[in-house]
């Protein structure tokens, strides 16, 4: 069975800066980290290696070539090939370019190595929040999508899916291919060994450049294919000041509350 496991590096969520001109994350200086989604879905994949052990994991990233840092760890913890995507045409991407040139290059990919039972990403990336590239590739590729997975298993030409809801969970059986998008588990991901890690430094990781994904439309990649325009980014003030309403009773703190609120003109 053949895996694929769509992951992003990310910046820190505690030393994120925005560029005010561009409206951009600012990446350079800044520590990196495989996106905690995807690396439950690498768990996942692996997990279901664990059972079927002729699996073969594949992980697959879109960014700059630092990016390869997050790739290799992902080898060092159960994947057996990466690529990276790559190319000046690909950056300032929104959600939409992302997962076009994604599902464009998985296609460049089956080509040479042939089709992917199953396709598994995070639910989304914690630097965007967006939860959107995952279905977007299902819907560039034609693929049946299930989303918000914290179990995956597969039997036969079955995925079966244990999915969050609102009231508790689904369980979700879809034919194989299809995409699943994976929440934070119950489970850890595991760690990787000395053995593991020196391991995974002698795996070459395959570079895509768009001229390593025929037919690819540029005109839907990068800035230029971003529909989605951003205004404004920035980081919110925050203001720590509090007023602590203690020793009285109830009614009369709830009153004094009130009054405080409305002098505030917030009632």
């Amino acid at each position: 069975m053949k895996i694929l496991v769509c992951v992003k590096q990310v910046p820190d969520t505690t030393e994120i800066k925005i560029d005010p001109v561009t409206n951009t994350l600012i990446r350079a200086g800044v520590p990196s980290i495989v996106n905690p989604f995807d690396a439950c879905a690498l768990e996942v994949a692996a997990r279901v290696k664990d059972v079927t052990p002729d699996t073969e994991i594949t992980v697959l990233s879109m960014g700059p070539m630092q990016a390869k840092e997050a790739l290799t760890e992902c080898l060092s913890v159960g994947a057996d090939k990466a690529y990276l995507c790559s190319d000046r045409a690909f950056g300032g991407s929104d959600t939409l370019a992302t997962s076009y040139i994604l599902a464009s290059a998985i296609a460049a990919i089956e080509e040479k190595e042939g089709k992917f039972d199953l396709i598994l990403s995070g639910k989304q990336a914690i630097d965007g929040d967006t939860g959107q590239v995952g279905p977007e590739i299902a819907a560039h590729m034609g693929l049946a999508q299930v989303t918000y997975a914290s179990e995956v298993s597969v039997h036969g030409e079955d995925v079966i899916v244990k999915r969050e809801s609102d009231q508790g969970y689904d369980i979700i059986s879809v034919r194989k291919p299809a995409l699943v998008t994976v929440v934070k588990t119950a489970f850890d991901p595991r760690f990787p060994t000395l053995k593991s890690k020196m391991a995974a430094r002698k795996v070459p990781i395959q570079v895509i450049t768009a001229d390593d994904i025929p037919n690819i439309d540029l005109s839907r990649c990068g800035l230029k294919g971003s529909p989605t325009k951003v205004k404004k980014t920035f980081t919110p003030v925050r203001n720590k000041t509090c007023v602590k309403i203690a020793g009285e009773e109830a009614a009369v703190s709830a009153a004094k509350l009130v009054g405080m609120l409305a002098d505030a003109k917030v009632l």
